[in-house]
Formats: C-alpha cells, sequence, structure tokens
C-alpha cells in the first residue's frame, strides 16, 4: 500500500490559505506523487477547497461528534463532513485528548461515525514526557490501541497515527530507533487483534516530521506514511516531504 501524507492544518487558515492549496494542486498536477496526498482542514475551508483542488488530493476534517445530527451546538458530524467533500477525518488527536478531556471510549465512538459515513478514520495516539521517562511509551499505546479502535475496522478505513505528545509542534524528534520500536509494536498489536486488516493498516508518524528528517523517518519499517503540521501550512513544504515519501 502507498505511503499516505497527511496534513493538519490546526486552526489555522481562512480564504486567503486557499491559495497554498492551489499551489499544492498545480505541483501535483505536473508531478503526480508516489503517495497518497491528504489535506485536513477546518470545516469552515473544506467545501471551498473541495471546489478548487480538482480531485489532485483528497480533502478531511479534524474532528466529527460521533452521532449523526442533534442539539450539538457547534460540533460537525462525520456525515456533514462527508457532505462538504472530505474523505477522511481525524480522531483521537493528542490535543483533542488533553484540552478537550477526550477518552479512549469517544475516539472509538468518532472511529465508528467515520467508518458510518464512508470516511478513513484517522486514529491517534501516543504517549507525554513524562510516561516516556517513566518507561511506559509502548504500554500508554496499548492502552490507547485497546480503547481508541472499534471492532470490524479494515486496511481501508482506518490508518493509525502515532504521535509522541513531546514532539508535537515542539521541534523535538524521537530518534529512529524509537519510531520504530514504537511503531513495530503498533503493527504487532493490530495483527494480534485484527490478522491480515491489522497488518495492511497504515501506521502514520506525526510528531514535529518536517523536510530534513522525512527521509529518515518515513524509511523506516511499520511507517506508512506521516501526519504533518505545521509543514503542512505552507505549499513548497509539504510538497518537499511529498517528494521523500515518493522516493522511499
Amino acid at each position: 500500500m502507498r505511503q499516505l501524507i497527511a496534513g493538519n492544518w490546526k486552526m489555522n487558515g481562512t480564504g486567503k490559505s486557499l491559495a497554498e492549496l492551489s499551489d499544492l494542486r498545480v505541483a501535483l498536477a505536473a508531478k503526480p506523487p508516489g503517495a497518497d496526498v491528504l489535506v485536513c482542514l477546518p470545516a469552515t475551508l473544506i467545501s471551498r477547497a473541495f471546489a478548487s483542488v480538482a480531485h489532485e488530493f483528497e480533502l478531511g476534517g479534524e474532528d466529527c461528534h460521533a452521532e449523526v445530527s442533534g442539539a450539538f451546538t457547534g460540533d460537525v458530524s462525520a456525515e456533514m463532513l462527508k457532505d462538504a467533500g472530505a474523505s477522511a477525518v481525524i480522531v483521537g488527536h493528542s490535543e483533542r485528548r488533553q484540552y478537550h478531556g477526550e477518552t479512549d471510549a469517544e475516539v472509538a465512538a468518532k472511529a465508528k461515525a467515520a467508518h458510518r459515513a464512508g470516511l478513513l478514520a484517522i486514529v491517534c495516539i501516543g504517549e507525554s514526557q513524562s510516561e516516556r521517562d517513566s518507561g511506559k511509551a509502548l504500554e500508554i499505546c496499548t492502552k490507547q490501541l485497546d480503547g481508541s479502535l472499534p471492532d470490524g475496522l479494515t486496511a481501508a478505513n482506518t490508518a493509525l497515527a502515532y504521535e509522541p505528545i513531546w514532539a508535537i509542534g515542539t521541534g523535538r524528534t524521537p530518534t529512529s530507533a524509537d519510531i520504530g520500536q514504537v511503531h513495530s509494536h503498533i503493527r504487532a498489536c493490530l495483527v494480534r487483534r485484527f490478522g491480515e486488516e491489522g497488518q495492511g493498516m497504515r501506521i502514520l508518524y506525526g510528531g514535529s516530521l518536517k523536510p530534513s528528517n522525512a527521509a529518515e523517518i518515513l524509511a523506516l519499517p511499520d511507517v506508512g506514511g506521516g501526519l504533518i503540521g505545521g509543514a503542512s501550512l505552507k505549499a513548497a513544504d509539504f510538497l518537499a516531504i511529498i517528494a521523500e515519501a515518493a522516493a522511499t
């Protein structure tokens, strides 16, 4: 399966930011990538972006509610994202877990909602600095995997994203050995629970992934792509990472 290079704009971007997506579209049309490309946007931009990217890459949401509809002011359902033109959604990002108190069970419910709407669910897991320092990184990842993944998922409708919390937006990156160890552990957990589907599921790395370190990280075993934050906001930086994925 091709690697997946997914951008996460977080709470960034207004209409004028669509120019970066236009530059991305033009570049990918001129030189088709060797990886699958996805940009997860604020919900306010998805429909406008969908009208302009001409299907050179996919669009996704950054979160969704578990219910189809209802009295949940300010929330967005997976079906709404699908209707706006999204093909994927991020669930369980560390910032949602930390700042909104999302539990593993809530993340699993959102993943099920994504599947219900026909979206790819990108389920995020990862340990904090204190958890890593205390030697609990693998234990925490196992716990989050067990609680955040619903039964019956497939390699086609789900991807995992390992994001060590202490590396997100800090410029700090785990060593290749650290990343390889965790990705290998995640793969073993997926295979044990989901069998062949777990073997085929893409495991993305996220956490200060940028053009300068993309080649090394994306070449590691069991790294099936990247979830990129800040570097996805600029087409030139994002394209540099995409190029490294194509070269692996």
